[in-house]
């Protein structure tokens, strides 16, 4: 039965005023007056009177129930059976008043990592303190819940207005919120996150879970576009992949089909500006899904036992750059290419780099073998030991990568013969504006310089962040605000254009004494 649009409006008045707490405080006082005035018939009509109103207008249903749904036990924030439920709510609710809301979905950048680095009671604090920054960022009467170790999620109660512009600047209120840092064991630790966000109009079915998925899909574009990224779901989004096991399937293909191949992002001198390198990073163009970013197929290939595959296709892209680079006549000293365990524990990795560096006829200091500080830390594997020797012994430079976050000693960077240690970005981010993260780069610049090895920080953003590092005496820099990673056939325009602001760029000097 459809209730008519005047009745629709009347229930929607009543029910707040039936369901909030205050009518508690008047029921005895309108069952007394009743009985002064009316005596017992009055008394009767008005108990048989209440229960009626109240199931005409609704409130039954959305009487407080008395249990209570399961919380997360870290932030206490309900979990996504909840806010599924609570979605479903506020969508029905939106469509029968005519109200707007939005539906976010917020995914914290590289969790995995600082668990890893700092322990799990770590990774803790920052859900507890991530979730407390999102609640304090929205309306009491908005919905938050955490979706999983790393993931959390708002849903907006209806409201008359609500634009495109109005979701933009709400996100970028809790990201900024999120991304304050966090103070553990004196140390300030930062993190970034991803948002992706769907206006329950522009929600592409008419479902409660069209519209969730609709907001993981933009937050699967923002994810692509790097850290720190906000999309708002447009129709024309390819849709995140929703099953490993498709991937899986496909990914053996993908690796030698050429579907799956290097990105290069940029590194520059603080010197002199100039490139210095670029580093091959993986993307995978599927025929149908779009451009997907390396955390989404790079566990897949783990499973898959692949690692050493994708390896062998890196590294022949990466050299192919090279010489194509060589033969545009821009100058790019060499590629970075990261190397897995699993490369590395190849008895044959060296004679393989020696022999397609011979293929491309370019000498070994063209290549930059990438190797993450865990490696090092982690590892007894004599057969990862004599690679990593061979490499530096054959003429590769050896960079030790994420340097900061996995403990490897100085006894084995100078054993392994290291070229470059790579600074993390967690120690990177906004340490032009904290004196402890400039505490602590100045720390590793000093060590490195003592050890004679160069230095290259990774996931520069801003100028404030370049500017720091060149006056400290950061050697390189690589990031976003450098350049994004790209396909080969963009990377001679970037040098060209890059190579024209030069002429005109002020040069950021260095500190001295």
């Amino acid at each position: 039965m459809r209730i008519k649009p005047s009745l629709t409006r009347i229930r929607n008045a009543v029910v707040p005023v039936l369901t909030g707490p205050p009518i508690l405080a008047f029921l005895p006082a309108v069952t007394l007056g009743a009985f002064w005035l009316g005596g017992e018939i009055a008394l009767l009509l008005i108990s048989l009177g209440l229960p009626l109103m109240f199931a005409f207008a609704g409130a039954f249903g959305k009487w407080p129930v008395n249990h209570q749904l399961p919380r997360d036990s870290v932030t206490g924030l309900m979990l996504k059976d909840g806010f599924e439920g609570a979605l479903t709510h506020i969508h029905a609710m939106a469509a029968e008043t005519d109200r707007k809301s939005a539906c976010f979905i917020i995914e914290l950048d590289d969790y995995a990592d600082l668990v890893d680095h700092h322990g799990q009671e770590a990774g803790d604090l920052v859900a507890l303190r991530s979730g407390e920054r999102i609640l304090s960022a929205v309306r009491n009467n908005d919905v938050v819940a955490r979706l999983g170790d790393r993931r959390f999620a708002v849903c907006l109660a209806p409201v008359p207005q609500l634009d495109l512009e109005l979701c933009i600047q709400l996100a970028g209120r809790m990201q900024s919120a999120v991304e304050d840092p966090i103070s553990l064991d004196g140390v300030a630790i930062y993190v970034s996150c991803s948002i992706g966000f769907c206006q329950n109009r522009r929600a592409p079915g008419s479902s409660a879970s069209d519209w969730l998925d609709a907001a993981n899909v933009a937050l699967a574009a923002a994810q692509g576009a790097g850290p720190s990224a906000i999309r708002a779901y447009a129709p024309d989004m390819e849709r995140r992949p929703s099953g490993a096991p498709d991937l899986r399937d496909e990914i053996q293909a993908a690796l030698e089909n050429g579907q799956i191949q290097p990105w290069y992002q940029p590194q520059i001198s603080t010197d002199t500006g100039k490139v210095t390198g670029f580093e091959a990073l993986a993307r995978w163009n599927h025929p149908t899904r779009g451009l997907l970013a390396p955390n989404l197929f790079l566990p897949v290939i783990e499973e898959a036992g692949l690692m050493e595959r994708l390896g062998q296709v890196m590294l022949y892209h990466a050299l192919t750059a090279v010489k194509a680079w060589d033969s545009a006549g821009v100058d790019v000293p060499r590629v970075g290419v990261n190397f897995a365990s699993d490369e590395l524990r190849n008895p044959g990795l060296v004679e393989r780099v020696q022999w397609e560096l011979d293929r491309f006829d370019l000498t070994p200091d063209r290549l930059s073998v990438e190797i993450l500080e865990t490696v090092f830390s982690n590892t007894p594997d004599d057969v990862i030991t004599r690679n990593i020797a061979g490499l530096g012994k054959l003429g590769c430079r050896i960079d030790l990568d994420d340097f900061g976050t996995g403990h490897a000693s100085i006894a084995s960077i100078r054993r392994f013969d290291i070229s470059r240690i790579k600074i993390d970005r967690s120690f990177v981010m906004k340490a032009d504006r904290d004196p402890e993260q400039q505490r602590m780069i100045a720390a590793i610049l000093t060590m490195a310089e003592r050890l004679e090895l160069e230095t290259l920080a990774e996931g520069v953003e801003t100028v404030g962040e370049h500017a720091l590092l060149a006056q400290l005496g950061c050697d390189h820099v690589q990031g976003f605000g450098i350049g994004k990673p790209m396909p080969f056939d963009q990377t001679l325009d970037w040098i060209a254009h890059h190579d024209a602001k030069l002429q005109d760029a002020p040069r950021i000097g260095r500190e001295t004494g």
